[in-house]
């Protein structure tokens, strides 16, 4: 059973970063892709961004490309998501979720593990 452990939420002023970090344990293969995904209340839970631990290969909303960056640790089976020129419309609990598979995906079906969630308020 992997765990997925994320930190770095908070609360920001619009315009500002965040960077949320999350990591997976115990260590998996290098066979994976990591993702973000985010809900607002009242709203479905949809895509932020995704890496592939093997191809580096990544993928992104569009409406955060340009803005988010998702990287990652392999040593340590961790991703990142910096989070630059926050808008009010940003804020949500962002989840972290690890697919067994090699390329990023873009679904949340798609992954097999999920952590907690970390709320990202912005205010404008």
């Amino acid at each position: 059973q992997v765990q997925l452990e994320e930190s770095g939420g908070g609360v920001v002023q619009a315009g500002g970063s965040l960077r949320l970090s999350c990591a997976a344990s115990p260590r998996t293969s290098s066979g994976i892709a990591m993702g973000w995904f985010r809900q607002a209340p009242g709203k479905e839970r949809t895509f932020v961004a995704s890496i592939s631990f093997l191809y580096d290969t990544t993928s992104y909303a569009d409406s955060v490309k340009g803005r988010f960056t998702i990287s990652k640790d392999n040593a340590k089976r961790t991703v990142y998501l910096q989070m630059n020129t926050l808008k009010p419309e940003d804020a949500a609990v962002y989840f972290c979720a690890l697919r067994i598979g090699s390329q990023p995906a873009m679904v949340s079906h798609d992954y097999h593990y999920w952590g907690q969630g970390t709320q990202v308020t912005v205010s404008s």
